[in-house]
């Protein structure tokens, strides 16, 4: 099925494709041709996109749903490392190199995802360079945030862990007022995400909303008190 069947983002830009920076300088033609080449795929919460040892020849565009890329140790425990949104891509690496898969990439809610096989991908890279520096923009924005986690992951402690996140959650820089943010997942994924159990991350928590920190509304609503008091911790 051809992404460019769905009636109301036929003509438009508002398809799978055009969600993604690296195509938004495209001409509406040269943005046709990527999208009579894309083919799109539904996937079920909870399905299984690739793992390990799949082989990686597309380029995959979340187009709608959520996505968690993750792996499992040795020991058999999760370990999330990033959650993609619509307009988010993966297996970008495969344009380069005839690498496998890695880690696991499985929809979190049901998802469509549009697919661009290499050859097709290799080609436009070769008609428009920009795209290339774009995805080596994103590669290099991975790597930060990559970075970043790895030195949370032995450097701080749990305190330090949780108030980090919740400051990377912060857009406002006002302190005048409090400042409501929504964790992007669940609280059991975010525990993944930073190396702590569940249990810890409930307590850590708490604990700022007995510090008048921070106010719990509900499982992912949270209203930053003094974001000065977080920044601190760190």
């Amino acid at each position: 099925m051809n992404c460019n069947h769905f009636p109301a983002e036929r003509d438009s830009y508002k398809t799978c494709v055009s969600r993604v920076p690296i195509f938004n300088h495209l001409s509406p033609e040269e943005m046709q041709k990527i999208v009579q080449s894309a083919r799109t795929r539904t996937y079920s919460k909870g399905e299984i996109i690739f793992q390990p040892g799949d082989l990686a020849e597309k380029l995959l565009i979340i187009h709608k749903g959520r996505v968690k890329i993750y792996r499992i140790s040795e020991l058999g425990k999760e370990q999330l490392l990033r959650i993609l949104e619509p307009g988010d891509f993966m297996g970008d690496l495969s344009l380069f190199t005839n690498e496998v898969a890695a880690n696991f990439a499985e929809a979190m809610v049901n998802t469509e995802i549009c697919a661009i096989h290499r050859s097709d991908m290799q080609e436009l890279l070769v008609t428009h360079p920009n795209i290339s520096l774009k995805i080596l923009e994103e590669l290099g924005r991975r790597l930060n945030e990559a970075e970043k986690t790895i030195e949370m992951l032995s450097l701080q402690d749990a305190e330090k862990r949780v108030a980090s996140y919740l400051n990377e959650l912060v857009k406002e820089e006002t302190r005048d007022k409090p400042i409501n943010i929504v964790l992007p997942m669940s609280k059991k994924d975010l525990s993944s995400l930073i190396g702590i159990s569940q249990e810890t991350l409930s307590r850590r928590l708490s604990t700022f909303q007995d510090r008048g920190w921070i106010s719990l509304n509900g499982q992912r609503n949270i209203t930053i008190l003094n974001i000065d008091a977080l920044r601190d911790t760190l």
